[in-house]
């Protein structure tokens, strides 16, 4: 079986000196692509380099909401079109720690900057939502033969379902194995595996039995296996149609 990795940080601090002995562990667990996605300029920058480096890995590039004090759109329009940079993101909208008129106006802004550049280069975008879900449908919305992922998705059955029907994957992660993530697993129980991506969101997020420890996609398996028990089905068969999601949406 073959596994992606969706949303990785091999970019982050904490794998600085190991990045390539992680990539080689992923590999030999089955997870033979892997996308590193850039949150402000410094990690999209090192997200590039990481993937020119690795067969099989990748990079996306962008600004996370609440990390544009180094919002460089040039930057943007110079590398959205190299070689192994496959989507814009992550991006998006993140009320958690700041809602007021000001910083949601900037944050939309940057959003719908970072979409139109995706559209206008035929790229999916990546999209963080927190404390957001409704504002971040909005602006998807406003937007036709817009394609992407919401990263680590933790919305409403009923907003997952509004989110595919306009086309977009749902990706999952560790948090789908911890005991009280109801709604996530009730997502997974009712969306079409054909709407669904495995990611780890590492270095966060690590899965049971793992949680709190640092997160690699060496764990991608363990996220599958949940989702098999969850809806069913047979682990291969989440290996298979997920890394087929991932490939037609990024274009691997």
């Amino acid at each position: 079986m073959n596994f992606v990795d969706s949303h990785c940080h091999l970019n982050d601090e904490r794998f600085k000196d190991n990045v390539d002995e992680v990539v080689a562990s992923s590999f030999k667990a089955g997870v033979t692509t892997i996308l590193v996605v850039g949150y402000d300029l410094e990690s999209s920058l090192k997200a590039i380099e990481i993937a020119s480096r690795h067969e099989g890995v990748y990079a996306a590039i962008g600004f996370h909401p609440t990390d544009l004090d180094s919002f460089d759109f040039t930057f943007l329009e110079e590398h959205i079109n190299d070689d192994k940079v496959v989507a814009l993101g992550e991006i998006g909208l993140d009320y958690h720690y700041d809602n007021d008129i000001d910083t949601k106006k900037r944050q939309i802004d940057a959003f719908k900057k970072q979409i139109e550049l995706a559209l206008k280069h035929n790229k999916p975008v990546i999209i963080h939502s927190r404390d957001s879900i409704m504002d971040t449908y909005n602006v998807v919305s406003s937007y036709s033969n817009l394609r992407g992922s919401l990263h680590c998705y933790s919305g409403s059955l009923e907003m997952a379902k509004l989110f595919v029907e306009k086309g977009f994957l749902l990706g999952v992660g560790g948090v789908v194995t911890f005991k009280n993530a109801k709604i996530v697993k009730d997502v997974v129980k009712n969306i079409d595996l054909k709407y669904l991506l495995l990611e780890t969101d590492s270095p966060y997020l690590a899965p049971e039995p793992h949680r709190g420890e640092v997160n690699t996609s060496t764990y991608i398996p363990i996220i599958a296996e949940m989702v098999a028990s969850i809806k069913e089905i047979d682990i291969s068969d989440v290996a298979t149609t997920t890394t087929g999601n991932a490939y037609r949406l990024f274009d691997f």
